[in-house]
């Protein structure tokens, strides 16, 4: 197998396991609060509260994929072009 062969297997196979993912779960976890919603503050003990709610993902604590956003695009043009 050719260096080129082996490099485009793998990676046809990332593009196709991202792919997966993207189908099987749209929403990944926000990456400003982890998939709180909220920011983590400590009290006066140190111990965890719940601070301020994340302005990223409006309190919601997931975001969508990159994949799964560029395939919601291509699908609104072409719904858009073909009514």
């Amino acid at each position: 197998m050719t260096p080129f062969l082996a490099a485009s297997a793998l990676l046809l196979t990332i593009t196709l396991g991202y792919f997966a993912l993207c189908v099987a779960s749209p929403f990944g976890n926000c990456r400003k609060c982890n998939g709180l919603g909220f920011a983590l503050t400590a009290d006066r003990k140190g111990k965890p509260k719940r601070g301020k709610t994340c302005r990223r993902c409006k309190g919601h604590g997931i975001r969508i994929r990159v994949g799964r956003h560029l395939f919601n695009i291509a699908a609104r043009l072409h719904r858009d072009g073909t009514r």
